[in-house]
């Protein structure tokens, strides 16, 4: 069995940035994983912005993360002593399918009472499910749940944090 890989949402990326004790325990362990915590593009530019503090504070979680397709970004994968292998998942974009997917679990989910579909959301439950084994950390875990539902992956877990 492979490790899970671990993907952050908005909540996650939050919570690490305020030192919250439960994330930074769970960020600290995830230091080892073979494949970096994975925070999707869209999900770092809805946790940034240009405060010192704030700045300071998710990039230094970064340098532990991977976003995929991202020019300056850490690797997905840690070096190993065969080498560096490589994430297809992280490696290929998103294909018509894939934003098809996405504004499906957008449609069909069952969200919680007064939340309204986010596409970020969806887009991190989809980008998981595209990983197979993995592992969503989440302060929304109903929502990310929600669209886990409507895509049905086989292997993916949500973690509140």
């Amino acid at each position: 069995m492979s490790a899970r890989v671990p993907v952050y949402d908005s909540g996650m990326l939050i919570a690490l940035a305020d030192g919250k004790a439960k994330a930074a325990a769970l960020h600290d362990g995830l230091r080892a994983a073979p494949h970096r915590a994975l925070v999707l593009g869209p999900v770092l530019a809805q946790v940034w912005r240009p405060r010192p503090a704030l700045v300071h504070a998710v990039s230094t979680v970064l340098k532990d993360c991977t976003v995929p397709r991202a020019r300056t970004s850490e690797p997905p994968m840690r070096p190993t002593n065969a080498g560096r292998p490589e994430c297809l998942a992280c490696a290929t974009g998103p294909d018509l399918a894939d934003w098809r997917r996405i504004g499906t679990a957008l449609g069909q989910a069952a969200l919680p009472a007064k939340k309204r579909p986010d596409a970020v959301d969806a887009w991190v439950a989809l980008a998981a499910a595209r990983h197979g084994s993995a592992v969503i950390f989440t302060s929304d875990p109903d929502d990310i749940h929600a669209y886990l539902e409507v895509l049905a992956p086989p292997d993916v877990h949500v973690v509140a944090v």
